[in-house]
């Protein structure tokens, strides 16, 4: 059974809105340097090997400890099994720079900008690399703990349904689309974002999938 029959029709337009909104759609071009944001989504380290070959940066910090959704499939920490893979996929060790211990993604930028500084790498512009649903929360914590540098998101190019296949798991999906959502809205008040305008449409399809159960990402379910 495919992940988008598992999660319904109804759930699956709804969380297709969310999606679309959370994809900045930022064309990617050459910058000074990149990071590749830690995940359960090893797709981020895939995508941070094509960039690199296709030119766009020649430093890649790889920042991400562990959380409870990672731990189990990455082991030795997010950021230690991206880099693998991406030396794997081609890219030369001296180009990645190792940030492991980062919890959240205002560590994953704070960090990784001191681990940049102390390669002697000063970044006017910084591609930032996440899976498909984070860059606009990666946009928007960036611009609040970075602010001088010029941000440029990327992910991995794939539509809504192929990114429910390659993860295997709906409702996890469309309970991380949600989570990311509140953060987007919530994380501006503490200090942690910039602030997003939210289209209503966005607005009342998170409500309803709150309102069914998808809750399990949100700071106050």
């Amino acid at each position: 059974m495919s992940s988008n029959t598992t999660i319904g029709d109804e759930i699956r337009e709804q969380a297709l809105l969310i999606w679309d909104y959370h994809r900045m759609r930022h064309q990617a071009r050459p910058c000074d340097a990149a990071i590749g944001l830690g995940s359960h989504d090893l797709g981020v380290a895939d995508t941070a090997a094509r960039l690199y070959h296709d030119g766009l940066f020649s430093t890649l910090v790889f920042s991400g400890g562990n959380s409870p959704t990672t731990r189990e499939r990455f082991p030795r920490g997010e950021a230690v099994h991206f880099r693998e893979r991406a030396i794997d996929l081609g890219v030369p060790e001296h180009a990645i720079l190792l940030e492991p211990d980062a919890g959240n993604t205002g560590a994953n930028i704070a960090l990784s900008r001191k681990v940049l500084a102390e390669a002697g790498v000063i970044p006017r512009s910084l591609l930032l690399i996440s899976k498909p649903y984070m860059e606009r929360r990666a946009y928007a914590t960036a611009r609040r703990v970075w602010p001088e540098v010029q941000v440029v998101c990327a992910s991995e190019p794939l539509t809504f349904d192929d990114y429910l296949t390659s993860i295997g798991d709906g409702r996890l999906v469309v309970d991380m689309l949600v989570g990311d959502l509140q953060w987007v809205i919530e994380y501006p008040k503490l200090g942690f974002a910039v602030t997003q305008e939210v289209p209503g449409e966005v607005h009342a399809a998170y409500k309803a999938l709150v309102r069914a159960g998808f809750d399990s990402r949100l700071l106050t379910p």
